[in-house]
């Protein structure tokens, strides 16, 4: 099935073709002109562009032409009624995947629609898989493990994100990435990169939200010998290492005022000043933002109106996991071969009945609460076919219910055993939270509570799906 323009200005010709595709399985738009056509496809891209050559004001082959600039990978078939072979080679020079000559059958157009469905589903499996290699090969080269493969997904919503992950990564344009925590916005932000002109050069990242305000300037801009306490060496800031390539800043919206402002400057200007230096450095940086904050809280709160606008280029909205349950038995597959070995767990299957549990429940945690819910069964269950029972309690409200506690004292310690694992996963998150409530929020403050560094705390925090 694909999604299909057709572009005729002869009424019977167009409403003919209408309802050929539909009863081949096909979604269909149409257009009475060429400018129609495009408006049309400006406001939903397609499959496969079907245009007349000869039409009023903008034409066959203007259409072609600025569908080909506008959407490269979108298969246009070209009908004329004046089947020159001149027409034909200038229309195929253009970009034209086919062309038919009027009049013609249902069974001739039909097969040539078939062809082009066949291409185009091929040619962006080739081109997913091309990305793949070069993300892959991207985090090799900084040692990661990160794999464009690990988006796993063929439900409609992230088709389109990995449409507007192609159309992206051939510009240098800034990205921001929108999407419920656990959803994947390093991975797209990853992807992006691969796909750029960029992808040979660096990929830095940083996680705002995991650093004191205090050091987050440093990070991004970086210091001069002695401009603070401890600044006991110069040092370059992320800016100055992602030169030339592209800096990904996750959870943005967690930036203080100052730090927005001395980042608007460097986007509107290409230069910085380190913390405590006075000498000017270009930097050349592609900027991809992520946030678990929508849009329109974003401008509602205490973010600089100006700065959004400066990373709201193009957005990427990452569905969360419930909006796409489709997927879930694939992502269910993908982390059983991937976290098997990890485990050493015996499991090759999923039965129905653990599938129905795991399709049913919302994952408030996203893709990544899943992955922990999938590992955390692997290390339990003792069998070649994962059961729902090897599954731990997925409460009703969207939560996994809490582990059981740990034994106060030997005496305390159940008859009947218990799952330490479990247990200590439960202390551990009922700390976390007691020490974001005693600090009122401040994950900084949190983390020193608990003798933690703010990256760890951090951690932590998406592992649980704690919203701080």
């Amino acid at each position: 099935m694909a999604d299909i323009l057709i572009i005729d200005d002869h009424d019977s010709m167009r409403e003919g073709l209408e309802i050929h595709l539909r009863r081949r399985g096909h979604r269909t738009l149409a257009a009475s002109g060429g400018q129609a056509g495009l408006d049309l496809l400006a406001e939903s891209p397609v499959d496969v562009v079907i245009t007349d050559l000869k039409m009023a004001r903008v034409d066959g082959m203007q259409v072609l032409r600025r569908v080909k600039e506008a959407a490269p990978e979108t298969e246009v078939l070209v009908i004329t009624g004046y089947g020159t072979i001149e027409t034909a080679v200038e229309a195929m020079k253009l970009g034209a995947a086919d062309f038919i000559t009027k009049p013609f059958s249902s069974e001739e157009f039909g097969v040539k629609i078939d062809r082009l469905v066949a291409d185009r589903a091929e040619k962006s499996r080739l081109r997913k898989e091309n990305l793949a290699l070069r993300v892959e090969n991207a985090a090799l080269k900084e040692g990661g493990d990160v794999r464009y493969g690990e988006i796993v997904g063929e439900s409609s919503p992230m088709q389109e994100v990995f449409r507007w992950i192609e159309r992206v990564g051939r510009s240098d344009s800034t990205v921001m990435i929108y999407g419920e925590s656990g959803t994947g916005k390093e991975l797209v932000a990853r992807a992006v990169h691969a796909g750029s002109r960029r992808r040979d050069r660096p990929f830095v990242r940083v996680n705002c939200g995991a650093l004191a305000e205090g050091l987050l300037d440093s990070e991004l801009f970086g210091h001069e010998k002695g401009a603070f306490t401890g600044a006991e060496r110069k040092r370059r800031g992320r800016f100055e290492l992602a030169d030339s390539g592209t800096l990904f800043l996750d959870e943005i919206s967690t930036i203080n005022l100052a730090t927005q402002i001395r980042l608007l400057r460097v986007l509107q200007e290409r230069e910085l000043e380190r913390v405590g230096g006075e000498e000017t450095i270009p930097v050349d940086v592609r900027i991809v933002a992520a946030t678990n904050t929508p849009a329109e809280e974003l401008l509602e709160g205490d973010f600089r109106e100006d700065l959004f606008y400066r990373l709201h280029v193009v957005p990427i909205q990452l569905p969360p996991l419930r909006a796409r349950r489709e997927d879930i038995p694939l992502l269910v597959s993908h982390f059983l071969d991937k976290l098997r070995d990890r485990t050493g767990s015996c499991v090759r299957e999923v039965s129905s009945s653990a599938l129905d549990v795991l399709m049913s429940h919302d994952w408030p945690g996203n893709v990544r609460e899943l992955e922990n819910v999938v590992e955390r069964a692997l290390v339990l269950a003792d069998r070649e076919l994962l059961e729902a029972d090897d599954l731990p309690r997925l409460g009703e409200n969207g939560r996994v219910v809490p582990p059981p506690s740990v034994p106060a004292s030997p005496g305390d310690f159940p008859d009947g055993g218990m799952d330490l694992n479990r247990a200590m996963e439960g202390l551990e998150e009922r700390l976390l939270r007691q020490a974001l409530g005693q600090a009122d929020g401040v994950k900084a403050e949190a983390a020193r509570l608990l003798g933690l560094k703010p990256s760890a705390l951090y951690y932590k925090l998406e592992k649980y799906g704690i919203e701080a």
